[in-house]
């Protein structure tokens, strides 16, 4: 196999490490950084689980390859909240409206609902709720992820 060096920060922590040239993204930032946040569930990108933001878009980690990211800023749900604790408004959201039950895909919808949180404008809730379609949630019924997104979006208190 070929080793590969990397650099990337994480987040707003750099890493440097030596990966083999086959090792996927989720894998690295579990086993080697200890993002544990990061699910793998189907490994094919179907369910979401393990969706990181990449310089600020959401990317499912199980189909990038770890050489990939060298140079990114990855976020994985541990970066969102404050370093005081406060919750970041997705995850404030969801708590809200309990849009998580056993929490295995809760960090994958989470990470989604920031990257398309993040920008200036607010979008609104059916944008939300249609990206949330890549995400596969097998506990909740989806009516609390949902409001979590309308909440979001500004339109439900």
């Amino acid at each position: 196999m070929s080793a590969h060096r990397i650099d990337l920060i994480v987040n707003g922590r750099g890493y440097a490490a030596t990966v083999e040239a086959r090792l996927n993204l989720a894998d690295f930032l579990r086993e080697e950084a200890g993002y544990t946040g990061v699910h793998v569930g189907c490994e094919h990108g179907v369910c979401g689980a393990c969706t990181v933001l990449i310089d600020g878009a959401a990317v499912r980690a199980c189909l990038m390859l770890a050489v990939q990211a060298d140079g990114a800023r990855v976020t994985t749900v541990e970066g969102l909240a404050a370093s005081d604790g406060t919750l970041h408004p997705v995850q404030q959201a969801l708590r809200d409206t309990h849009g998580l039950q056993c929490g295995f895909c809760t960090p994958g919808i989470a990470m989604t609902l920031a990257a398309l949180t993040a920008g200036p404008e607010r979008p609104d809730a059916d944008t939300l709720i249609d990206a949330l379609s890549g995400h596969v949630c097998r506990c909740t019924g989806y009516q609390g992820i949902r409001a979590a997104a309308r909440r979001l979006a500004g339109e439900e208190a």
